[in-house]
């Protein structure tokens, strides 16, 4: 007995490897916008890294990145199905230009003026995703698995030129994402479909006179220089997309990897809505510091209370247009936009309109 434990021993010790050995395990992660966008950038300085983090623990399993961001592999029109269809393992799903397949996922898009603190909407959302069959289906119908969420900071509008206003705005062709468009009903401006990777062209071209935008996407894309004029709105944040993962490749991870990237998952989704927040403001003033010697350099004013009460009460309700549209498709979205905005004012929001009692 002696002897077999000896040899036992001495077995561990001239092959560690076949005790110790560690499985690698690669999966590519990409997005159709760069890392400098805040979100996107926090896929790998928080996602990743803590997917990764988790997994040295124990040591026993290593993900090797393959990293696509920046539009390498998709754009920004394609990355639903790009996830789907598994052209990337792991990618950021915009969920503003994917209506038509993600109709529950604009309920926020269609309820402005509701809140303007990220954290608290990505809570909304993610209890929603838990216990809201029909959103869950919504999006695991394209053979995805979730992993996190994210959304935006507060919007405000940028232009090209001045203005003093809201009547200012009627006439004006402003760049908006896909649904958030609907935010200039009633203002007599007119939306031009993009994103933050291309704005900043449409603006200098003339394709439009600026955009209705967030400050932590105009910072890094850097739109200020070519709409230098901010006028601070606070039309309020809105639910944006996820990160998630190809079911198959998905499916194919041993349960310790997937636990991992689960518990990534919600980290990232809370670090990024705490970021949000606590970056909006520093956002502007980097602009404005940056911008203060170009011609003509940034200048940053408020709209008045009269104005954003007349840009919110001369609106449409957008809201039970869409709810109704949706509806007539099958999906609960009534329910749904109760029960979003629900959770909202029951985590102490109070929206300036309540879409959904109208």
């Amino acid at each position: 007995m002696k002897k077999l434990t000896g040899l036992l021993l001495a077995s561990v010790v001239a092959f560690p490897a076949t005790v110790m050995a560690q499985e690698t395990v690669s999966l590519t992660v990409a997005s159709s916008h760069p890392l400098v966008i805040p979100w996107v950038g926090m896929i790998k300085s928080h996602f990743m890294a803590e997917t990764d983090r988790i997994l040295a623990e124990s040591g026993n399993y290593k993900i090797e990145w393959q990293e696509a961001f920046g539009g390498q592999l998709y754009k920004a029109n394609a990355t639903l199905t790009s996830v789907e269809e598994g052209v990337t393992d792991v990618g950021w799903v915009f969920s503003f230009l994917e209506a038509a397949k993600l109709p529950l996922s604009q309920a926020s898009s269609y309820a402005p003026f509701a809140t303007a603190n990220p954290p608290v909407q990505l809570e909304v959302m993610w209890d929603l995703y838990e216990n809201n069959e029909a959103f869950r289906n919504e999006w695991e119908q394209y053979n995805l698995k979730v992993l996190g969420f994210t959304g935006t900071d507060s919007y405000d509008v940028y232009t090209k030129e001045p203005i003093s206003g809201l009547a200012d705005l009627d006439g004006m062709k402003l760049s908006a994402p896909g649904v958030l468009g609907a935010w200039l009903r009633g203002t007599g401006a007119n939306p031009v479909d993009g994103a933050l990777t291309t704005f900043y062209t449409d603006i200098q071209t003339g394709v439009s006179d600026g955009v209705l935008s967030l400050a932590l996407g105009v910072l890094p894309a850097k739109l200020y220089e070519v709409a230098p004029y901010i006028k601070r709105v606070d039309i309020g944040v809105a639910f944006s997309g996820a990160v998630a993962i190809n079911k198959d490749s998905w499916d194919g991870l041993p349960a310790e990897v997937q636990n991992a990237m689960v518990e990534a998952g919600k980290f990232y989704t809370d670090a990024h809505g705490k970021d949000l927040l606590e970056r909006h403001e520093a956002a502007f003033q980097k602009m404005l510091e940056i911008g203060a010697n170009q011609n003509p350099p940034v200048t940053m004013t408020e709209m008045s209370q009269e104005d954003r009460a007349a840009w919110v009460n001369g609106m449409p309700n957008i809201a039970a247009e869409w709810a109704a549209d949706v509806e007539s498709r099958g999906i609960p979205a009534k329910d749904f936009l109760a029960a979003y905005m629900e959770g909202l004012r029951s985590r102490g929001e109070t929206p300036v309109r309540d879409w959904d009692k109208e």
